[in-house]
C-alpha cells in the first residue's frame, strides 16, 4: 500500500492557497497607476540542462526577463530580479535609462540585485533553495503582503521556492505543465477541437516509437516523413525528421501492399539512426535515452512549398479571464527549419484572426483545467492551390518563450494595447506598432565586444529607442556578446518597412564597426531568409 507523504500534501496545499491569493492582488499586478507590489523575478530556466546546453551562450538567458525592469515604470513597484551569477551594471543602466519620465535614480533605489554567483549546469531556482541565507534575503527584502513571483517556468523547484517565501507564484502549477508537453498538447489540441497533425501519445521506448510510426503510416499511407519530438525540447532542439522515401516501397498503401508490419517495424528502427537530427552533434543513441526519460511522439511532418510558423501567445488571469495578447510569424532555421531563431509581429493578416480563435479555445481549455498566467501555440501554415491558407496546430509552450520579452517589451515601453478585432497593437498615440526580433543575431566579428562597448556604438548611431516617437531597437542578451558573438535585440517601427529597415541599420552599423570580419556563424545574422510583410499592415 503507497504511503501518503504529508509533508508533501501540505506544501501542495500551502502552494494552491497562495496562488488563489493572487486573484486579491490581480488589480495590482495588472499595472494600474495605482498599484504597489514587490515584484521577484526569478529567471531560471528549470528545463533539462542537456537540451538546454544545446543552446550557445544559454548560460547568459537569464537575462530574457529584464523587460521586467520597465515596471519599475510604476514609482511605488518594487523590483527583486535574482540570477546566477552577476550581471554586467551597463545592461541594468541600459534597461532603467528606457523608463519614460522615471529619474534613473529613483527607479534604481527599487531595484535589487541579487547572484547566487555559482555559474554550475543546474536551474537557477535549484541554486536559490540550496542558499538558506540567501533566501532569508530575498524573504527580508519583500512586504509579502504585496509580493508575487514570477518566472521562465514552472516546476515543482519554483513552487518549493514559492511556499519557502511565503509568496505565490503567477505561473500554471507545476502538475499543469503535463499540458505544456508535446503529447500533452495534442491532448488539448483534441479536446479544443482545433486541427492538428495525426500522430501518437507518449511513447517511452524505441519499440513503442516504432509501433507508433507504422501505427501512423497505416492511417496516412501517403506520408513522406514524420517528425519525432521529445516531450520536452527547446525551440525545436529536440525534434528529428524520419524520412520516409528509402523505405516508400514498403508503404502500406492501398496501391502498394509489400511487406508486413514486422518488417515495416525493422525497418523503421533502421531508420532511426539515419533521422535529420535538428539539435547540433545528436546521435540517435542519446536521442533514444531522452525517449526512454521523458517520452516522446512522432507525428505527421507538414509538407508544403509556401510554408510559415506562426504562433498566438495569451495569458490566464487568476480570475479564471483569457487574453489573447499577440500573433507572430516566427523565423525558423536548422536543418528542416524546426529551429526558432527570431520572429516578426504580427502574423500576416490573411490568418491571424483565426490563430487568435484557435488560441482562445485552447486557452479556455487551458483555464478549465487550471492553467495560469502565459500560453504559446505554435502552428503550421501552407498556402494551398486556391489561395487559402491550411492550419495546424503542432504545440504548446506553458511558459515564456522567445516572443514574450520582445512583445511584453513594446507593451510595457508604449504602455499600448492589443486589438484583437485587427489583430494590431497600438501606441497610446494611436498608432500601430510592429517590429522584428531575435535572440540570434550572431557573428564571429562580433565576439570580443562588451556591453559598454555595444554602448558606445548605440549611442553614436542613435540605434536606441526613442521613447518620443516609440521607434527604435531594444537589446537583450548582451551578456552574450563577447563569448559568443551572439545578441538579442528588437527593433520596433510604425509600418512593418520601417520596422525592417531599422533592424537592417543595426546590423549594418555592428558589421561596420567590426569591419576587420571573421566568417559569419548565423544564417540569421546575414538576413537570408525571406521576412514577408505582405498582409500586415492594418
Amino acid at each position: 500500500m503507497q504511503t501518503v507523504n504529508i509533508s508533501e500534501l501540505q506544501q501542495i496545499d500551502k502552494f494552491r492557497q497562495l496562488q488563489l491569493s493572487l486573484r486579491e492582488r490581480w488589480h495590482n499586478i495588472e499595472g494600474s497607476h495605482e498599484g504597489d507590489v514587490d515584484i521577484l523575478v526569478i529567471p531560471s530556466l528549470s528545463l533539462d540542462q542537456r537540451e538546454l546546453s544545446k543552446v550557445e551562450g544559454c548560460e547568459h538567458y537569464e537575462e530574457r526577463l529584464l523587460f521586467s525592469l520597465i515596471r519599475l515604470w510604476n514609482p511605488r513597484n518594487r523590483l527583486i530580479y535574482v540570477t546566477s551569477v552577476p550581471l554586467h551594471p551597463s545592461i541594468i543602466d541600459y534597461y532603467l535609462q528606457l523608463l519614460p519620465g522615471i529619474p534613473f535614480s529613483h527607479a534604481r533605489n527599487r531595484l535589487l540585485l541579487l547572484s547566487t554567483y555559482d555559474s554550475s549546469l543546474k536551474p537557477l531556482t535549484q541554486k536559490i533553495l540550496e542558499r538558506p541565507r540567501l533566501l532569508n534575503r530575498i524573504r527580508q527584502a519583500l512586504r509579502l503582503e504585496k509580493s508575487f513571483m514570477i518566472c521562465y517556468n514552472s516546476t515543482h523547484l519554483e513552487a518549493e521556492l514559492s511556499v519557502n517565501l511565503n509568496v505565490p507564484l503567477y505561473a500554471a502549477a507545476p502538475d499543469l505543465q503535463i499540458w505544456g508537453t508535446k503529447s500533452g498538447s495534442r491532448q488539448i489540441f483534441a479536446e479544443s477541437g482545433v486541427p492538428h497533425p495525426d500522430g501518437s501519445l507518449s511513447v517511452w521506448s524505441e519499440q513503442e516509437l516504432a509501433e507508433a510510426a507504422v501505427d501512423l503510416w497505416e492511417r496516412q499511407p501517403h506520408l513522406q516523413r514524420m517528425v519525432v519530438k521529445l516531450n520536452e525540447g527547446i525551440s525545436g532542439e529536440g525534434n528529428a525528421i524520419l524520412d520516409l522515401r528509402p523505405i516508400a516501397n514498403l508503404s502500406p498503401s492501398n496501391e502498394n501492399k509489400n511487406g508486413n508490419r514486422n518488417e515495416i517495424i525493422t525497418a523503421i528502427k533502421e531508420c532511426f539512426s539515419k533521422m535529420r537530427f535538428q539539435a547540433m552533434q545528436e546521435n540517435w543513441e542519446n536521442f533514444c535515452s531522452k525517449i526512454v526519460e521523458m517520452g516522446g511522439i512522432v507525428e505527421a511532418f507538414v509538407e508544403g512549398e509556401v510554408k510559415r510558423s506562426p504562433s498566438v501567445q495569451g495569458r490566464i488571469t487568476p480570475e479564471g479571464e483569457v487574453e489573447i495578447l499577440s500573433t507572430h510569424d516566427q523565423i525558423l532555421g536548422g536543418p528542416d527549419g524546426q529551429i526558432y531563431l527570431g520572429c516578426k509581429f504580427p502574423a500576416d493578416e490573411v490568418y491571424r484572426v483565426r490563430l487568435q480563435e484557435y488560441g482562445f479555445q485552447i486557452g479556455k481549455k487551458l483555464a478549465e483545467k487550471g492553467a495560469l498566467e502565459r500560453f504559446g501555440v505554435d502552428f503550421v501554415t501552407v498556402l494551398q492551390d486556391d489561395g487559402s491558407w491550411d492550419i495546424q496546430t503542432i504545440e504548446i509552450n506553458l511558459r515564456k518563450g522567445g516572443t514574450t520579452h520582445p512583445f511584453m517589451t513594446l507593451k510595457l515601453l508604449t504602455n499600448g494595447r492589443f486589438d484583437r478585432s485587427t489583430g494590431l497593437f497600438y501606441s497610446k498615440q494611436g498608432r500601430p506598432k510592429y517590429y522584428i526580433a531575435t535572440d540570434n543575431l550572431q557573428k564571429e566579428r562580433y565576439r570580443g565586444l562588451l556591453p559598454n562597448d555595444l554602448m558606445d556604438i548605440v549611442a553614436f548611431h542613435r540605434l536606441h529607442f526613442d521613447s518620443g516617437s516609440e521607434t527604435g531597437t531594444v537589446f537583450h542578451l548582451m551578456g552574450c556578446l563577447s563569448q559568443f558573438g551572439k545578441l538579442g535585440l528588437t527593433s520596433i517601427g510604425d509600418s512593418p518597412q520601417q520596422a525592417e529597415d531599422i533592424y537592417k541599420k543595426v546590423i549594418s552599423v555592428l558589421d561596420a564597426e567590426t569591419k576587420d570580419s571573421q566568417k559569419n556563424i548565423s544564417g540569421f545574422a546575414e538576413y537570408d531568409f525571406p521576412i514577408n510583410w505582405d498582409g500586415c499592415s492594418s
